[in-house]
């Protein structure tokens, strides 16, 4: 049963027992969204007793006994298959730990009956302790597969623990997705009204309207909104975040060797300021060799190199220090190595070390692509660029840097994998840093519209994800792949997706009908409402020199008990 793929072997996990059911009051995940990454001595056993596929040794066995795979590929016993079904979702979950060696990378493959490879989710594994293995599959197809393990090592020994497998059908998911929203991304809020003397003012109302969302779905932007009114006017009137596809990276900024011109990217800055758009910066250096400016490629020597480089950051970062909320520094570091073959092994390190130093408050970002997207990817993925960061952070002088996680999101035009999408950003998020999906698009396809929806609201569901930048816009724009408005800006199917979400993300102005009853002993009004800055109005219809007006921060660190006191001069 030993194969080889991608230079990593496979175990076929053999199933005694399989016990299938579903429901949808099943919560996919006993664990926290935070991946806890630190090893536990003995896992923890499972709570779950239906809506799963649970492989143990009996239905009734709730001992410590564990799989053991070991280097000839399977376990010795009855083999069953598990049979998926299109249009589910499948959410796996597994302890697992390595029998010899450390820190190697453990993952779940699905095969298909005609041999094709899905890859579900990692963790670097360790011998003294347990991990927790998470992923899934959203199969493109309704058969069997056979379920394994990956490693590194071809002789590699690896022990499994609580290994489940549940079913979702999309309804439930979004359900689940549905449940985190109204957890993370609101918090509930209680007002009282009195008058000095501690009296209940009965029959106020309370008008609210959001005038700052704590997240933020953002669009990118390319020098084509200075030459288009229209373009202008459709992207200041949804988007409070934008990037610059390319117009502040070097090869637009310095053309020629010490010949600088910042006059496109200062104009779409201006733009942005002026209308109250933020902006993230987009990229001070780029690891890709074919990305350099022409005249930086034609340099052979690493001094030179150095010069050039050092310049270079110091020009773009200190003209927009303060203007920026984050900067991707090196992008795509680990994909590309140019700065590190020419410079040494911590070149990117030391970058984001100088960046800290001259803008010690802005987020520093690293910024890869196919680490959420491609469950393919063997370079960016979620352990590598949890391990890039720690290692940025663990640089000399980089201890308090304030960082950040960019996952592109260039996603194929297929089903996205919700439950791998979901593991990805679980490792990414155990960093405790915060997530931003920087460059999110997808080839036009038949289903694109309902396929970014799915991305969108997975992210928005998941607490470690602060803001989403989409790379879109109308037809004007030049965005071929996700394309929101045609050329008289009317919008496309995806298009209409955008500006649902955005609606349903900004907090709905409304007004609390307080109490009117006289004798009413309820002083307080309770409302649900979505983080961020909010202008509030206390009023009476009755009382004309009864108002108030007051700034108000919902946050997700609010007390769910904690009452908003208003006090009334009489």
């Amino acid at each position: 049963m030993n194969s080889i793929k991608n230079g990593f072997f496979l175990c076929m996990i053999f199933l005694l027992w399989c016990h299938v059911d579903s429901g949808v009051s099943i919560d996919p995940f006993s664990h926290s969204h935070s991946l806890n990454t630190e090893c536990v001595m003995k896992p923890p056993r499972s709570s779950e007793t239906k809506g799963l596929l649970q492989f143990s040794r009996s239905l009734e066995d709730d001992s410590d006994e564990e799989w053991k795979i070991d280097g000839n590929g399977f376990i010795r016993e009855m083999a069953q298959r598990i049979q998926l079904h299109q249009g589910n979702i499948y959410s796996f979950s597994a302890w697992v730990k390595l029998r010899e060696g450390n820190d190697k990378k453990v993952g779940v493959v699905f095969r298909t009956e005609n041999g094709r490879l899905v890859h579900g989710g990692e963790v670097r594994a360790n011998q003294e302790c347990w991990t927790l293995l998470k992923g899934g599959i959203v199969p493109d197809f309704s058969g069997p597969v056979d379920i394994f393990f990956e490693s590194e090592n071809r002789g590699a020994k690896i022990s499994a623990h609580n290994v489940l497998l549940k079913q979702f059908s999309k309804e439930e998911w979004k359900l689940k997705q549905d449940q985190l929203i109204e957890k993370i991304r609101k918090s509930k809020v209680r007002f009282e009204v009195t008058y000095e003397n501690k009296t209940a003012v009965k029959g106020v109302v309370i008008s609210l309207k959001q005038t700052k969302s704590s997240f933020l779905l953002g669009c990118g932007m390319n020098f084509r909104i200075l030459q288009s009114q229209g373009y202008r006017k459709w992207f200041a009137s949804r988007f409070k975040i934008t990037s610059f596809t390319n117009e502040m990276k070097w090869y637009a900024t310095e053309k020629a060797r010490g010949q600088e011109n910042y006059t496109v990217a200062d104009s779409m800055l201006k733009f942005a300021e002026d209308n109250g758009i933020l902006v993230r910066g987009h990229t001070v250096l780029w690891d890709n060799p074919k990305m350099q400016p022409s005249w930086v490629k034609n340099i052979k020597d690493p001094n030179d190199v150095m010069n050039v480089t050092l310049n270079r950051i110091n020009s773009v970062m200190k003209r927009y220090k303060g203007k920026l909320t984050g900067w991707d520094v090196v992008n795509e570091n680990l994909h590309w190595d140019y700065f590190e073959k020419m410079l040494g092994a911590n070149a990117s390190t030391s970058f984001y070390n100088l960046a800290f130093k001259i803008d010690p408050d802005v987020r520093l970002f690293v910024n890869e692509y196919n680490t959420i997207e491609n469950t393919k990817e063997f370079t960016a993925t979620p352990i590598k660029v949890k391990k890039m960061m720690e290692e940025i952070l663990a640089y000399p002088g980089n201890k308090n840097m304030k960082g950040a996680i960019g996952a592109q999101g260039h996603f194929g035009p297929t089903q996205p994998n919700l439950a791998y999408i979901r593991s990805a950003l679980d490792t990414l998020g155990s960093l405790g840093l915060p997530i931003w999906l920087t460059e999110v698009d997808m080839p036009k396809c038949p289903n694109q519209a309902q396929y970014v929806e799915d991305i969108l609201r997975e992210a928005y569901s998941h607490p470690a994800v602060k803001g989403i930048i989409i790379f879109g816009g109308p037809e004007v724009s030049g965005f071929d792949k996700l394309t929101l408005a045609d050329k008289d800006f009317n919008n496309t199917q995806t298009g209409d997706v955008i500006d649902k979400l955005l609606k349903e993300w900004q907090q709905k102005s409304s007004e609390i009908q307080t109490n009117f009853t006289a004798d009413s002993d309820n002083e307080e009004e309770e409302v649900s409402l979505l983080h961020g800055h909010y202008n509030v109005n206390v009023s009476h219809p009755w009382i004309a020199n009864l108002s108030t007006s007051f700034s108000l921060e919902v946050t997700k660190e609010m007390d769910q008990d904690q009452v908003i006191r208003v006090v009334i001069s009489a």
